[in-house]
């Protein structure tokens, strides 16, 4: 082929045509869902705290003496070597106490939630996808939510008597609408879209359509949900002890401790002080690994606060 005039000499138009591809100097690959919520520093912190709190509850019994040993000669004893958070009012180890107490509330707010969660998604699911049960179902729920909860697990606790069941049921029970509305919320934005519409026009049962296109569209708000409810259910089992229409006196929990502790205060503020820490903390740990979720699961309402 002859070159024309304005043509590099020894190249010809098509390969003029050809864009020059740069050399490939390495690709990174993207993070997976683990190492994305790893790197966030909220749900970091959150899990290592929370973790923290659970192997104390779960290995520090092993290493303490008994909670309910009573010794009255060192009763209300400063935290020294001997007792490092001191003594209650009847020589009580307060640390024993503390640590055995965690058990109580990481087990209701992880027992709160978990059933709270399971029963609100059934209920919401159904809610949002039968348009007949939907007014009949949200009016039951909007009823038990017009009703305290702390006031409704004092009813239940004093029909029933104090146990640790009990407890779970009376602070589950106003729990689960919450959980009904969010669920049915984003069944109501899902039934809409069109895989779904294709889905119902060729037959597929309500069922199959429930599990396959609208429960995996509800995992990542209930997740963020679960969290609140625990924290939220140890806060109040705790307000249920303070009380005393929580757990028997004889099973420590830091609601109970505190409550024992509130007439001793200023001869022995550290019966309240010790409880009251591992309480906030363990609640301020499961928040902010909430937050950190909320923000890596749906990032578009990170945006927009």
């Amino acid at each position: 082929m002859t070159d024309l005039p304005g043509d590099l000499p020894g190249k010809s138009k098509a390969e003029d045509a050809v864009p020059e591809v740069a050399p490939i100097r390495g690709s990174r690959a993207q993070p997976g869902m683990l190492g994305l919520l790893l790197g966030h520093s909220s749900i970091l912190f959150g899990a290592i705290l929370l973790l923290a709190m659970v192997l104390i509850a779960v290995v520090g019994p092993q290493f303490t003496e008994d909670p309910r040993a009573l010794n009255p000669i060192d009763r209300l004893q400063e935290p020294s070597s001997e007792h490092l958070f001191g003594t209650d009012f009847l020589g009580r180890d307060n640390l024993s106490r503390l640590v055995n107490g965690a058990r109580v509330s990481l087990v209701v707010g992880i027992a709160v939630s978990a059933v709270a969660v399971i029963i609100g998604l059934a209920i919401g699911m159904i809610s949002g996808y039968v348009r007949a049960l939907d007014g009949i179902i949200m009016r039951v729920m909007d009823g038990l939510m017009a009703i305290p909860g702390i006031l409704l697990a004092i009813a239940l606790i004093s029909l029933s008597g104090a146990t640790l069941t009990t407890v779970v049921i009376a602070i589950m029970i106003p729990e689960i609408p919450r959980v009904v509305r969010l669920v049915r919320s984003v069944v109501l934005s899902v039934r809409e879209e069109p895989y779904v519409e294709a889905a119902i026009s060729i037959g597929t049962p309500m069922p199959l359509i429930l599990l396959r296109h609208v429960l995996p569209n509800t995992v990542a708000p209930l997740i963020v949900q679960a969290t609140y409810i625990c924290a939220s259910a140890m806060l109040t089992e705790a307000i249920l002890g303070f009380l005393g229409a929580g757990i028997p006196p004889e099973i420590p929990s830091w609601g109970n401790i505190m409550a024992e502790g509130r007439t001793y205060f200023q001869l022995a503020p550290w019966i309240i002080f010790y409880p009251g820490i591992a309480l906030a903390l363990t609640v301020l740990a499961v928040n902010v690994l909430g937050d950190g979720l909320r923000d890596t699961l749906d990032p578009r309402i990170a945006r927009k606060m």
